[in-house]
């Protein structure tokens, strides 16, 4: 039985979901790799209807008409389209074959190509939007303005904008006021309609650090990005029963952010987190960071108009584009 996925739009430039093959028709090789499960991405081709896999080096290349995937075995990280993705395991080698973990493909793979098959993900019109940091925190800092100014500039912006969408949008402050990470949980889970939850952010790190990246949050037994597993980790939090949403929303939100961005910005990825606001939201949710305040060059891009302007402009477009995609359902063609 053949399974046609309507057409979607997916990430950056090539916005288009393709068809595959049922569950049923693939043939899967697994094999157990360091005691976590793994599939070979030969079986990738059938299910999601790519036209071809190539090898050239390390590297391993997915490609159709709508979408390039391209792995590089011994590492975590992922091109789809151009955007990129940090698995939560590095893509190995044995026999011959390449192979990706079962939850990188179940958990962030799957979602992101087949948005149309999570459940229930677009019957939304609410939009929480959390600027991050504020009063007596605020946040990174440099000579030019607050890492919490910002992120409420931001969030008013995209207020406006998906207001005039015909969205709800429900701020968790909409002034320069300190709320612990707990209390902006409480506002978003206050939230009693079906509703997508965006935590908004500016990064701070080394004067050589720069770029865009989303977080989503860690999938039970998935440590948090930059650390080893702790036991905590295997713990299910309320985020976890939307892990297939909360990737589908990253990849609208980073793919049109780093679209619009152009060349004013770098890509570091869509990457996972147990940070406090992932964890505890009952609704889809990411944590976006929207460029680097302490990369000297990076820093004075934050403060133009027109970079505030492509990341609003960014949100807007990819809460659009998320909730189509994730509307949609596929088409039985016997």
């Amino acid at each position: 039985m053949l399974l046609r996925v309507a057409k979607l739009q997916l990430i950056v430039a090539v916005l288009i979901w393709f068809g595959v093959i049922a569950p049923a028709a693939a043939q899967w090789d697994t094999k157990t790799i360091e005691g976590r499960d793994y599939v070979a991405v030969d079986g990738m081709k059938s299910f999601y209807g790519f036209d071809t896999v190539a090898r050239s080096g390390n590297d391993v290349i997915l490609e159709n008409k709508k979408v390039k995937m391209r792995l590089h075995v011994g590492a975590q990280e992922c091109l789809m389209n151009g955007v990129k993705f940090v698995f939560s395991y590095k893509v190995e080698e044995i026999g011959g074959k390449a192979w990706v973990s079962r939850i990188d493909l179940s958990k962030l793979i799957d979602p992101v190509l087949r948005p149309s098959y999570i459940d229930n993900a677009g019957n939304f019109r609410t939009v929480i939007l959390d600027a991050g940091h504020g009063g007596k925190d605020p946040g990174a800092t440099n000579a030019l303005s607050t890492e919490a100014t910002y992120n409420l500039q931001v969030a008013e912006r995209v207020q406006k904008l998906l207001e005039s969408r015909g969205y709800k949008v429900v701020m968790t402050r909409d002034s320069n006021r300190y709320l612990t990470l707990q209390e902006r949980v409480d506002v978003a889970n206050n939230v009693k309609d079906n509703a997508i939850f965006i935590s908004i952010h500016h990064n701070s790190g080394g004067s050589a650090a720069r770029g865009i990246e989303t977080f989503t949050l860690s999938p039970i037994g998935v440590a948090h990005y930059g650390r080893g597993l702790n036991q905590s980790d295997y713990q299910e939090r309320a985020g976890n029963s939307h892990d297939s949403a909360n990737v589908a929303l990253a990849t609208a939100v980073h793919g049109c952010m780093s679209r619009r961005l152009g060349t004013n910005t770098f890509d570091r990825g869509i990457k996972r987190a147990r940070f406090s606001v992932l964890t505890g939201v009952q609704h889809p949710s990411i944590l976006v960071e929207c460029g680097f305040m302490t990369h000297p060059y990076e820093a004075r891009l934050i403060h133009t108009e027109a970079y505030r302007t492509a990341v609003v402009s960014a949100i807007g477009e990819a809460v659009e584009r998320y909730r189509k995609a994730v509307s949609m359902k596929p088409v039985t063609k016997e």
